[in-house]
């Protein structure tokens, strides 16, 4: 089974979790708060336009995943929260090799779609138990598991860990 089909499994078995009928073709909930991320391009699974929009109840929904780690940006040692980035893809069936990720000033990183897999970078919106306000870095920020894995603590990885993230283009 090629990566594609086990995001696309992932995904329809994430979409049941969340209450969409498996027969809806385009289909994810409208989010009936305020949308916090937005996924589009070789996607799926949208909820309106081509887009796959957020609002935090949602990405909630879809399980969290948290780890304890050093940042450079941070002092000591946080405890992070949020959901896999490996999860939002399959969720929204992305069939990308590269994901344009933007924050709220429209500052934008690339980000190979491979980072995203089981061990890897999250969608935070919890940092010590508490959700991030925009000046603390959120409401939602890419962050890795710098202190699991030393290929984790290098420039490039830094300079993917982008914060005040709105939006996720997935790029064939």
């Amino acid at each position: 089974m090629n990566l594609k089909m086990l995001r696309q499994a992932a995904a329809g078995f994430t979409l049941f979790l969340i209450g969409v009928s498996g027969a809806q073709a385009s289909g994810l909930d409208a989010p009936s708060g305020d949308v916090v991320l937005a996924v589009s391009g070789a996607i799926e699974h949208t909820n309106g336009d081509g887009v796959a929009r957020f609002d935090m109840a949602m990405l909630e929904a879809l399980g969290a995943t948290e780890f304890d780690t050093t940042t450079i940006w941070t002092e000591g040692k946080h405890n992070f929260m949020g959901v896999s980035l490996d999860v939002v893809l399959a969720t929204v069936g992305a069939s990308g090799d590269t994901l344009k990720a933007t924050a709220v000033n429209d500052y934008a990183v690339e980000i190979p779609a491979s980072d995203a897999k089981d061990g890897g970078p999250i969608i935070a919106y919890r940092m010590d138990g508490k959700a991030m306000s925009v000046r603390d870095k959120g409401p939602l920020w890419i962050v890795y598991p710098y202190d699991s894995n030393r290929n984790y603590r290098s420039e490039v990885i830094y300079s993917r860990s982008i914060w005040q993230l709105v939006s996720i283009d997935v790029i064939e």
